[in-house]
């Protein structure tokens, strides 16, 4: 492509210098360079911004993952990778995009409707919910020696204690960790 527009040119410069076209012809011979330059220039992605399908994960202290998917034009790559430079690139072809980020908190599934229970089997839990053997579990952690619980400690778990931040999270891990059954 190169080598036509550079050959148009000198043909263009030969009869111009020959005298042998009018300006209306000229014209039309510097319009078609230029035509060719921008279909050189666009052929090879120049001008053309690429449209991307971007998904953002966050995975939560509680195990939880959330997606966010979105479309974004790219004008240069370099600006979009800037864009989210505290996230941590997983994937990348010629359609998707997908970055990851881990966050120091619980999920808003966790925060809005969780609650820690103990499992059938005995395994500290937590469940979408009430703990009941019908809701579903969002993390199960460790077994617990329920022997070892006081009544009034085991009679919570069953009830469901509600957790609605981080640090209550962590109290309730460390508080039920103490009780864990030796192998």
């Amino acid at each position: 492509m190169l080598r036509t527009i550079t050959y148009s040119m000198m043909v263009g410069i030969l009869l111009i210098l020959s005298g042998f076209i009018s300006d209306t012809e000229q014209q039309s011979l510097n319009q078609d360079k230029n035509q060719k330059q921008v279909e050189y220039e666009d052929g090879n992605g120049l001008n053309n911004p690429q449209v991307l399908t971007v998904i953002l994960e966050r995975v939560y202290l509680d195990g939880e993952v959330s997606e966010e998917i979105m479309e974004e034009t790219i004008w240069a790559m370099e600006d979009f990778l800037a864009q989210y430079e505290n996230w941590q690139l997983i994937y990348q072809d010629e359609e998707q995009v997908v970055f990851q980020q881990h966050v120091d908190d619980i999920s808003p599934l966790l925060k809005s409707n969780g609650y820690f229970g103990i499992s059938d089997e005995g395994v500290l839990t937590i469940f979408d919910g009430r703990p009941n053997s019908s809701n579903k579990v969002i993390q199960s952690f460790f077994q617990i020696d329920i022997e070892r619980l006081e009544s009034r400690q085991h009679d919570l778990l069953k009830k469901g204690i509600k957790v609605g931040n981080k640090a209550e999270y962590i109290n309730v891990l460390e508080t039920y960790r103490t009780f864990t059954s030796s192998p």
